[in-house]
């Protein structure tokens, strides 16, 4: 089929009504320009950023205390000057719901695999807001502090996020899956001076007692001035390793006080995020209020076609970016439908029930659990109402061809496929969706708005084939910096080493003719047989298509001077050399002989970080004896490295 047909077009009336086209009507008003189409806008935004980033903040209707100056100081990169002279709070905008027309409206509703959905009004998150921050003031934390969270996709983390912003202080999270000594190595970083503990979790059916290994991490912290814990596991109590204060004593001690929303510069810390840190300790992310804000409003609102009454399920964790991202979904008057456990639990039909069960109006999801659906056959579209549904976001890996065939096939023809991608880098996204836009196959939508990123080649020239993703001008959602990284020396090599003064963000990527970008992987995992460079999802996409193949991943074996190509696959039987042969024609007929790969080993398992992103990198360095120093603890399913060891030994390619 067709690489780029189109799938969907958006409808006049989605055309007319839609938050981009308000957006674009309110421009031309003001006398700010006339656009053509999304093409002219965004050239527009990318060549006037000023008046682009203050016309966001005003249709978005956000609220600061002092307004900023201008928008834009210094425009360098690293070192960009946002919002100069502003004050403002991150949290007094996503709860300005809290009192007013919407206060009775759900802002919350929370599902688990252990009962009944649990729903919170936004008056109710801002009462509970002001009450921990109450409490934490109590226990003595300061402007400037880290509140960090080991926490369930639920209620509590939200409260806990918005209470910590509303007076200052430094909000990070992780997920309860997480072994002990990954959750040190984030927080022994950043000290916090509040811990917040789930006792335990449920997933797959499944219940997960972590007292013991949450004792250790309690211990590792020697500046905490409090621990709060969040019974999930009611009848399993709390931990004993140190006096804790319950969820519920915290409120009932603050109960009646309100959020303070503290003005604050707009550079004031707001989230400290982390990278994967499969190969050594994860870095941690330092981002700035409002920038965070300003760029997630015009994602959810702008791209994302959000509006009051609308209803957010993304599935994730507290230790995923998008986590935040859909947390700010509420300074729209949007219902968060959180659900936590496992989303094929008990089938893959669990979240697409609960989507059409809470009339969902847009559903986040992974690219993986999308290729789960399309393998097993799933045609919720038939099973489930989802007539409310608009908008079906996919991130954390590049969306297949067929994926996006199974989504026109068994979804309601009004959703919009908005596959999206950016990074824990910048809390959002370089490319994704757009309710103008067609959706095409096998292709991200845009540019978004505001954001000159393109594709250049090694010399660091704009080029038309794939090449490094890099950005050429900055965006108010760029990291302050790295915690502890005083002279921003980490930070500059991370971002700004390869190309001098411009953002190399490490995703291989093309541009089409149409505006579309198709990301190739990462450029870290790029492959180089032959001396030519090859994207790994260029490979999925064929193997992935072969009905008998589970999972897949490709890594690179330096071999003579030159580079091989090895593709793992998971298979529910064992392949015999037909279908091994079979399978490298399937991938030279679809992308080339240069893609075939070399090697060809079946494992059990393949490893994926926490947030479902395959690990390339740490087969690669396997495969090239370098894997001493990689942390096993911060991938989801640790085993799967030791199990491809085993497979890869007795296929000779290890000694």
């Amino acid at each position: 089929m067709e690489h780029n047909k189109v799938l969907w077009t958006p409808t006049q009336v989605l055309c007319e009504h839609s938050q981009m086209a308000r957006y674009i009507r309110r421009l031309e008003q003001r006398g700010l320009g006339r656009f053509s189409g999304y093409e002219a806008l965004h050239a527009w935004s990318v060549t006037e950023p000023e008046a682009f980033w203050q016309s966001v903040w005003d249709f978005c209707e956000l609220c600061c205390h002092t307004p900023a100056d201008r928008m834009l100081g210094r425009q360098e990169m690293p070192g960009a000057e946002w919002f100069p002279g502003m004050r403002m709070n991150f949290a007094g905008n996503l709860l300005r719901h809290g009192t007013g027309p919407l206060s009775g409206q759900d802002a919350v509703v929370s599902h688990d695999e252990g009962g009944r959905p649990i729903r919170h009004s936004f008056a109710d998150l801002y009462r509970d807001t002001g009450a921990l921050e109450a409490w934490l003031r109590a226990s003595g934390v300061k402007q400037g502090d880290r509140i960090a969270g080991v926490v369930t996709h639920g209620y509590e983390a939200l409260v806990a996020m918005l209470a910590a912003t509303s007076m200052g202080a430094v909000w990070s999270s992780a997920s309860p899956d997480f072994g002990a000594d990954a959750i040190i190595d984030r927080f022994g970083q950043i000290e916090p001076a509040v811990l917040l503990l789930v006792n335990g979790y449920r997933y797959g059916g499944k219940q997960y007692d972590r007292r013991d290994e949450f004792a250790r991490v309690v211990q590792a912290l020697p500046g905490l001035k409090a621990v709060l814990s969040v019974p999930c596991l009611p009848e399993t109590g709390n931990g004993k390793a140190q006096p804790v204060t319950e969820w519920q004593d915290a409120l009932a001690q603050g109960w009646g006080s309100e959020p303070s929303f503290t003005p604050l510069p707009p550079d004031h810390p707001v989230y400290i995020l982390y990278s994967s840190g499969t190969t050594g300790k994860p870095k941690c992310i330092v981002h700035g209020a409002a920038g965070v804000l300003v760029n997630h409003a015009k994602e959810l609102i702008l791209h994302g076609d959000m509006r009051p009454g609308d209803r957010l399920m993304y599935y994730t964790t507290c230790g995923w970016m998008m986590w935040n991202w859909q947390a700010s979904a509420l300074l729209a008057g949007v219902t968060l439908i959180t659900v936590d456990g496992a989303p094929g639990y008990p089938d893959l039909n669990r979240l697409w029930a609960l989507a059409g069960q809470e009339r969902v109006t847009h559903f986040g999801t992974s690219a993986r659990f999308l290729a789960e659906c399309r393998k097993a056959a799933l045609a919720p579209g038939q099973r489930v109402d989802l007539s409310a549904l608009r908008v079906l976001f996919s991130t954390g890996s590049p969306l297949l061809p067929e994926d996006y065939d199974w989504v026109y096939g068994t979804l309601p023809a009004q959703v919009m496929l908005g596959s999206i991608a950016g990074g824990t880098d910048i809390c959002g996204c370089f490319v994704g969706c757009c309710p103008l836009l067609p959706v095409r196959r096998g292709e991200i939508q845009c540019r978004l708005l505001g954001v000159d990123v393109v594709a250049v080649n090694e010399q660091g020239q704009e080029t038309r084939d794939r090449g490094e993703m890099v950005c050429r001008q900055p965006l108010p959602s760029m990291p302050l910096g790295f915690w502890q990284d005083q002279d921003h020396q980490r930070y500059r090599a991370a971002y700004f080493d390869t190309f001098p003064g411009v953002w190399a963000h490490g995703d291989y990527v093309a541009f089409t003719e149409q505006g579309g970008a198709v990301i190739y992987g990462r450029s870290d995992a790029t492959l180089n047989p032959g001396g030519v460079r090859i994207g790994t999802a260029e490979i999925y996409r064929q193997v992935e298509r072969d009905p008998a193949i589970r999972d897949s991943l490709v890594a690179a074996r330096q071999a003579g001077g030159d580079v091989e190509v090895v593709l793992l696959v998971v298979a529910d039987q064992t392949l015999n050399e037909e279908q091994h042969h079979m399978l490298r024609q399937r991938i030279r007929t679809g992308a080339s002989p240069r893609h075939m790969p070399r090697h060809i080993v079946q494992v059990p398992d393949i490893p994926y970080t926490r947030s479902g992103k395959k690990v390339e990198l740490a087969v690669t360095r396997l495969l090239n004896g370098h894997a001493g120093s990689d942390n096993r603890d911060a991938l989801a399913n640790p085993q799967a490295l030791a199990a491809i060891r085993r497979c890869l030994q007795q296929a000779g390619l290890l000694t």
